[in-house]
């Protein structure tokens, strides 16, 4: 760290989002707006320099000598989370572990892996890492009506219900291995919430290709283990965590399946959620 302390640092910023404070210099003045929009949704400035983590990127690019790049750098404290000469990696890197690093320490809010969308006035809670398609029936049911609360979290707080992160949605349009392509809501024809929710629905479904959706309601206990299973810190603090997910099975009713096309899903939940 004292290494990285000695370089010249030409911009900074300090944030705060989901009660924690994170900090974000380069050694390039204006490379930061790059940065910006992969800060989570709502972080706000603050004037204190102290932080609980410190972004320190150094911008590579063209050197002085001839047929020679530098290698963008970024470092999350002391540790070196890129190396790349492409600024579109250093900036995912810093989004996936920002993003990680607040799911796992916030006091206030609890993470869990999900796109989340709301009907008539309740969340549905879509859990599942990368690649389970989450984002996909999220963007669908958007598609189809749905506000558009997340495709990545669902955060909740101690009460069980769920607050926005609307980044944009980032869905694999090709296969696992292309980079996602990010969309605003508003351009799939969507709108976003920003309301806290109760959950009302929570579904844990898989695509399988040619797959007919048949869920099975599960019960309270094991709704609440899928829900552990995506739960970024259910390791740190499992009190918290089984306390608020027993508050979310508790009210809502958790289905889980293997599905093929998405519409079928879509038309179940607006069907379930308007009994």
């Amino acid at each position: 760290m004292q290494k990285l302390d000695r370089l010249v640092w030409a911009d900074g910023i300090s944030i705060r989002a989901y009660g924690m404070r994170i900090g974000l210099r380069a050694t390039k003045k204006g490379a930061l707006e790059e940065f910006l929009p992969s800060l989570p949704p709502g972080w706000k400035t603050m004037r204190s320099q102290v932080v609980d983590r410190l972004y320190s990127v150094i911008v590579g690019g063209e050197s002085a000598h001839r047929n020679i790049r530098l290698f963008n750098l970024v470092y999350a404290n002391a540790n070196r989370i890129a190396r790349t000469p492409e600024l579109h990696q250093a900036i995912d890197a810093f989004e996936t572990d920002l993003q990680m690093y607040v799911a796992e320490m916030s006091p206030h809010r609890l993470f869990v892996h999900a796109g989340v969308v709301a009907w008539r006035g309740k969340a549905v809670v879509i859990p599942g890492k990368s690649f389970s398609g989450k984002s996909t029936l999220t963007s669908e049911l958007v598609k189809a009506g749905a506000i558009y609360y997340s495709d990545e979290y669902a955060v909740l707080d101690a009460r069980g219900r769920v607050h926005h992160y609307a980044r944009p949605l980032s869905i694999r349009e090709s296969g696992h291995l292309e980079r996602p392509k990010k969309y605003q809501v508003e351009a799939l024809g969507g709108r976003a919430g920003n309301k806290p929710l109760p959950v009302g629905l929570v579904v844990v479904s898989k695509y399988r290709e040619g797959a007919t959706w048949r869920p099975r309601r599960l019960s309270a206990g094991e709704g609440a283990l899928e829900l552990i299973a995506n739960t970024v810190s259910a390791r740190r603090e499992p009190q918290r965590v089984l306390s608020t997910l027993n508050q979310v099975v508790a009210g809502a009713p958790v289905l889980k399946g293997f599905r093929g096309d998405a519409r079928q899903v879509v038309d179940y939940i607006f069907e379930t959620l308007s009994r």
